[in-house]
């Protein structure tokens, strides 16, 4: 679809989008109006991601060093930020752009376009719209600057570069007269790299009035076509796509019965017949399903739902019926069951995978489908696993999640390090003083009222304590940690304190 004269887009732009959002999850209780920033790590170095009004009045900006921030603005407030929440939350913001007209697009990652022609006169005409638009995110908390004009270009560069300087944070270009709105405003408004800007401005052209009455042979042998076709298409000469978000593809089917059944073979036909038509659009779409909901209306109106978590992503309607018998076993038709609607309710992306005659090693697909035979009886938070955890503190070495969440991941190089967690010993306890004294494994040393003698030392292995992270149980600094065997034939893990001379047992190899 394109734009152009006759046409009326409207641009909407969200300056301050992931500072907003992360506001209204956590407001600053009682510190409203103090400098907030969001930080991401770049390049190896932490800068600043976005900002609210009161940082950009202490002189800080985007892409600004934090440390340098901090040193400009000592009582800025932070915190990390999230891309992936961020456009989460302009998807959001698509659907409430959606009451205004149904033609929304995506304009970058803090903005949206929409094309309003002919709906307008529903909100009272474009100046109500847009004063509606302003006040329902005003009421949000999250600040809006708007342009309309007849094209997307004029609508962008009224957005990004008028409204701002208005009240109303709101900019209209009179239909038919977008050269005479734009004609004051910046090169920079048309959308051009910096350095076409920079050489634009040295070259005396400032503004894009007096970029379009300037001799265009000069300048296009000189800046190529792009300049003179971002100023076409904001003028209207040119059209410029203006494509609306494809909606997200719905995995749900329903299933409306002639007449009432009550038996459970019955539902069961019906279920596995909704369960191929999900599975073969989850297939088209190289998606598999994590959670699925089957809802049975009885004639009574009144509805049973029967969800179904599974702990790995699945599209075979033969491997997901069984787990469905459990619940529709035990369900009360009433006086019969006249629909049934089956919905993915999450979903996670599934590769198509080649077949092959070479047989494959499918233990991992074999645990998660008994993770999941086991999760439909007694819940799947209720099965947990151990995993690894990233540090080389010994009492967080691992973690206990539920085993859905704690997908096994390679470990990573420093874990298979000679000095690496995964040298460590299997059994860790809490640390049992030994009597011993020196720096140096003992020779003869009693533990567990067992007499020992070593045999070989191999260490030390120094660890630090975390010190961005409170533990009580590191008050004595710094461990030196050896692995000791003994005569007796045990292999033990030792640390000795150097701050407060004492030895430690924390773990027995097998």
């Amino acid at each position: 679809m394109f734009d152009g004269i006759g046409q009326r887009v409207v641009c909407a732009w969200f300056p301050r989008l992931a500072s907003d959002r992360a506001l209204r999850l956590r407001p600053l209780e009682g510190l409203e109006d103090a400098p907030f920033a969001l930080t991401l790590k770049q390049n190896n170095a932490n800068r600043l991601y976005c900002l609210n009004r009161a940082a950009e009045r202490q002189g800080l900006h985007r892409g600004m060093a934090y440390s340098d921030a901090r040193a400009f603005c000592p009582e800025l407030q932070s915190r990390p930020a999230e891309p992936e929440a961020d456009r989460a939350f302009l998807q959001t913001l698509h659907r409430w752009a959606l009451r205004y007209c149904p033609w929304v697009g995506f304009d970058g990652n803090d903005g949206l376009v929409l094309r309003i022609t002919g709906a307008a006169h529903l909100f009272g005409g474009e100046e109500a719209m847009l004063a509606q638009m302003q006040h329902s995110m005003a009421a949000a908390g999250i600040e809006l600057c708007l342009g309309l004009a007849d094209t997307r270009g004029a609508a962008w560069a009224l957005a990004h570069y008028a409204a701002q300087q208005t009240q109303a944070g709101q900019a209209l270009a009179v239909a038919g007269e977008t050269l005479r709105a734009l004609g004051t405003l910046p090169v920079s408004a048309l959308r051009l790299d910096e350095k076409t800007v920079v050489a634009l401005q040295r070259l005396g052209l400032r503004n894009i009035a007096s970029l379009a009455a300037s001799p265009r042979a000069p300048l296009a042998r000189r800046f190529g076509p792009a300049l003179f076709l971002r100023l076409d298409q904001a003028l209207g000469e040119l059209p410029e796509a203006l494509d609306p978000a494809p909606e997200p593809p719905h995995f749900g089917l329903r299933l409306t019965l002639p007449e009432p059944i009550g038996l459970s073979a019955d539902v069961k036909a019906g279920t596995q017949r909704l369960l191929e038509g999900l599975c073969a659009k989850l297939k088209t779409q190289e998606m598999g399903a994590l959670r699925l909901c089957l809802t049975l209306r009885r004639v009574d109106q009144a509805s049973l739902d029967l969800p179904l978590r599974l702990a790995r992503p699945m599209r075979d309607p033969a491997s997901i019926l069984p787990l469905f018998e459990r619940g529709v076993s035990a369900v009360d038709a009433g006086y019969g069951i006249d629909q049934l609607r089956l919905e993915a309710t999450l979903v996670e992306p599934m590769a198509s995978q080649q077949t092959s005659y070479i047989v494959s090693d499918h233990s991992q697909e074999r645990l998660d489908d008994l993770i999941t035979r086991l999760g439909t009886r007694i819940g799947l938070e209720n099965i947990q696993r151990f995993v690894p955890n990233d540090t080389h503190i010994p009492e967080r070495s691992f973690r206990l999640l539920p085993a859905v969440l704690a997908r096994l991941q390679p470990l990573q190089a420093w874990m298979q390090a000679p000095n690496g967690p995964s040298s460590r010993p299997l059994r860790i306890f809490p640390a049992e003083p030994i009597e011993a004294s020196g720096n140096r494994p003992p020779q003869r040393f009693s533990w567990r009222r067992l007499a020992l003698t070593t045999v070989r030392a191999i260490g030390p292995e120094r660890i630090a304590p975390e010190w961005w992270c409170e533990d009580s149980g590191w008050d004595t600094g710094l461990r030196d940690y050896w692995r000791v065997e003994t005569q007796q034939g045990r292999r033990l893990w030792l640390y000795y304190t150097p701050q407060r001379p004492a030895w430690f047992v924390q773990g027995e190899f097998a």
